[in-house]
């Protein structure tokens, strides 16, 4: 473990799971194992395309998420390259899609979408990409709202278009805006993000909401409060 490898890297150094560096072919042995998430990783570095941070990010979320909602079309709003859609659909095959929406797709994209399907043909078609707002996305009810680091009002947009769609709901904030987020006036008793965070969480509940709060690991973003919600059933 220790010796460096012909071209990679050095295996007994700390790999930074914070890190924006890009996933390379050189970090494929850092996930030895038949694991997903050992296999999901290796794909991740031969598309050459993610920052290391955005695979566990990802994970993380995705892995706690379906522990509690199964099932249902994902929207991923906000979704860049679209990996926690992906990683959703691993993690329960009963999924039957996908749409990414974004204002823009990123050109990688399309690299990651080819390892994947290579790597797990049955994913071929499951993911459709969207160049459009969230406000203009198309959500249903039974649909899966799903956002890793929506900055500032972007995570306030996906929580008021699942509220109105009446769909499930998973969001992990960041950069609070503080000057145009709601903050609920508690400032006085908790920092500026967790006084937001706190109000998005009221705001499901008043609109029928049943809410669930987690945490992914503080190594990989210290912005790391993950906020589910589950409309009121019929």
């Amino acid at each position: 473990m220790g010796t460096q490898n012909a071209g990679g890297p050095d295996l007994a150094r700390p790999f930074n799971h914070a890190s924006r560096s890009v996933l390379n072919h050189r970090h494929v042995d850092r996930f030895e194992g038949e694991t997903l998430f050992a296999r999901l990783a290796r794909t991740v570095c031969r598309a050459e395309c993610l920052p290391r941070k955005e695979l566990y990010e990802a994970w993380e979320v995705a892995r706690r998420v379906r522990r509690r909602m199964r099932g249902g079309r994902v929207v991923d709003l906000a979704a860049g390259h679209g990996l926690l859609a992906w990683t959703l659909i691993l993690l329960d095959d009963t999924t039957p899609g996908a749409l990414c929406v974004d204002t823009r797709r990123p050109k990688s994209a399309a690299r990651l979408e080819e390892v994947l399907v290579e790597r797990w043909p049955r994913l071929e078609g499951r993911v459709q990409f969207q160049e459009a707002r969230i406000r203009d996305a198309d959500l249903n009810p039974g649909d899966l709202a799903a956002s890793v680091h929506g900055c500032g009002t972007l995570t306030d947009e996906v929580l008021d278009a699942a509220i109105v769609a009446r769909a499930r709901v998973a969001v992990m904030p960041c950069c609070h805006a503080l000057g145009r987020c709601d903050s609920g006036r508690l400032e006085g008793w908790v920092d500026g993000p967790l006084a937001v965070d706190l109000t998005r969480a009221a705001r499901l509940r008043a609109a029928g909401y049943r809410v669930h709060t987690s945490r992914i690991p503080d190594e990989i973003t210290p912005m790391n409060r993950l906020l589910m919600g589950w409309p009121p059933g019929p």
